[in-house]
Formats: structure tokens, C-alpha cells, sequence
């Protein structure tokens, strides 16, 4: 059976709502041009059949069965799977899931006008003032932690994977494309994939991973959004950037914030201590550690 065969039947066995192939021409009209991902194309369209505006992932066949090989076996639930299964405030809903005409695999979704983070870290949105951005902080904290009792690592927590609402009164995690079950036979040594300059040192070295390996991410996210910079700066934006994680001590946050609370500074250090055993051990730690966190510091 091959791979998108499989999507299919393990749609139809797990209650999930599987789709008949989507003519993807047909049924969305394409409102803005497409961005190429590393994985997929994704578009906005509008969505004929169901008169509303959405996303419309494509995922690339080659480089989604490369990924899919290393699991060989492991009985791994598709993006499609595990993106339907998500239902909460804080996570970008996932309408349908199933496979094109053309045999590629689809996911229509939920479309946030909004910004990303990665656009306001970029851009340094200094205009989105400290209550604001303690707000993100704990919606991220609240995806997170959603994801996590779902039984999952996400495993590229990053910017651009957090789509503010428009007036930017909260925020939602998007792409559960290398999300992979929280169990031992998914936390072994070897795989290395997320986004550099957010991967942890367990991921960089091939070591074991749990789901710590997202909180290290998430507190590397935090401290961008605070700073608007990097807690390891350098000018290396690709795969060896993350070879500086657990090479040289990161920039305390407070050297760029000073006005910044010291309790969510040293909640954030300790989410993106690069020694894993130092690190916050879990997402409800952290968002513990600033719920007296005021949001008019």
C-alpha cells in the first residue's frame, strides 16, 4: 500500500472524517499567491463548496514519504491525522484532511489574517507593548501545554508557527508537520528536523528527545518576541546556527529587556536552558511560574 493509499484507509479507521479526492481546481479559488514551504505549498483560496475563506496545505509526495520513512513501521499517525485531532481556542483548526486528485496530500484549514510572529520579530513591532506580548506568551504556553496532553511533541515550536488574530488579541499554533507521538519509540536517537535556530541541543546531537525539546523552542520563541533577538546571536541562519546552543551561554534576556518582569526573565532563561536536565521540565511549570506575572509592568 502506498503511502497516500494509507492516508486514506487510516482516516477511514479512525472516525476522522475522510474526504473523497478534493479536485482542488474545481472546489478553490485562489485568492492570494502561494508561498513554497520546504514540505508543502500553502495558498489562501476561497472555499466554493463551503462559502468561507481558508487555507489549502499541499504537502510535497517525495519529501512527506522521505519523512514518513524514518518511522517505517511505528504504525505514525499522518499531519492529517493528528492536525483534525486538534481541537482547541489557541490551535489553528483543521477543517479537512484527505488527498487531491493528483494523489497529493491535503489539508484545508482555518485562515488568520493576522501576522505572524516571526513577521513582528523581524520587523520589531515595537509598537506591541509589554501587557501585549505577556498575552502571546501565555497563549503559546496554552497551545503548547494542549498539545502535550494530546500526547504529542510539535517539535518546531518557532515564530513562524504562531498566526497573531488580526488586532493581535491572541495568537494560534499552526503545523503539526513534524509533530510525532510522545513515546519511547518516537523519542529515540537520530532524528533531526525542526527549524535551527529553535532546535534544542538533543535534537542538533542526535540524542534522545522528549518533550522538552519543545519547551526549549518555546523559550527561545519568548525571548525573540520579548528582544526582539536571538539569545545566541550570530549571523549563521541555517543548520549550523543551532550548533551555538549548547556551545556558549545564552544572552540573559535582562541585558536587553531591563524593564521586563524578572520572574517571565528567568521563566524564559530556564525554558531555553540548553542543558536539558536544568531545564523547565514541563509547559504547566512555566506557565505556574508566571501566573503572578503582571501585565502592566
Amino acid at each position: 500500500m502506498g503511502l497516500i493509499d494509507s492516508i486514506m484507509s487510516r482516516f477511514g479507521s479512525s472516525g476522522l472524517k475522510a474526504t473523497s479526492r478534493i479536485n482542488v481546481e474545481a472546489r478553490f479559488e485562489r485568492t492570494r499567491t502561494s508561498a513554497v514551504g520546504t514540505m508543502c505549498t500553502f495558498f489562501v483560496a476561497h472555499d466554493r463548496e463551503n462559502n468561507r475563506t481558508v487555507g489549502v496545505k499541499l504537502l510535497d509526495i517525495e519529501k512527506m514519504e522521505l519523512f514518513e520513512s524514518r518511522f517505517k513501521g511505528l504504525n505514525k499517525p499522518s499531519e492529517g491525522e493528528i492536525a483534525m485531532g486538534m481541537v482547541h481556542p489557541k490551535v489553528v483548526e483543521t477543517y479537512e484532511a484527505g488527498v487531491t486528485t493528483k494523489g497529493q496530500a491535503i489539508l484545508v484549514m482555518e485562515f488568520i489574517e493576522g501576522p505572524s510572529l516571526q513577521y513582528i520579530i523581524v520587523n520589531k513591532e515595537e509598537a506591541l507593548v509589554y501587557d501585549r506580548r505577556l498575552m502571546l506568551i501565555r497563549d503559546m504556553a496554552e497551545a503548547l501545554q494542549y498539545v502535550h496532553n494530546r500526547g504529542y511533541i510539535h517539535r518546531d515550536i518557532c515564530p513562524r508557527n504562531f498566526i497573531c488574530l488580526p488586532d493581535m488579541s491572541g495568537l494560534k499554533l499552526i503545523d503539526f508537520g513534524l509533530t510525532l507521538p510522545a513515546t519511547p519509540p518516537f523519542m529515540t536517537p537520530g532524528n533531526r528536523t525542526g527549524t535551527p535556530l529553535y532546535m534544542s541541543p538533543e535534537i542538533v546531537r542526535r540524542r534522545r528527545t522528549d518533550k522538552r525539546v519543545d519547551i526549549f523552542s518555546f523559550g527561545v520563541t519568548c525571548y525573540c518576541l520579548c528582544s526582539f533577538k536571538h539569545p545566541w546571536q550570530g549571523d549563521e541562519v541555517n543548520g549550523r546556527a543551532a550548533l551555538y546552543h549548547d556551545a556558549a551561554p545564552p544572552t540573559d534576556l535582562m541585558e536587553y529587556c531591563p524593564d521586563i518582569d524578572p520572574k517571565l526573565s528567568r521563566a524564559i532563561m530556564s525554558a531555553l536552558n540548553p542543558k536539558v536536565d536544568e531545564r523547565t521540565p514541563t509547559i504547566e511549570q512555566f506557565i505556574q511560574s508566571i501566573k503572578t506575572v503582571r501585565a502592566e509592568y
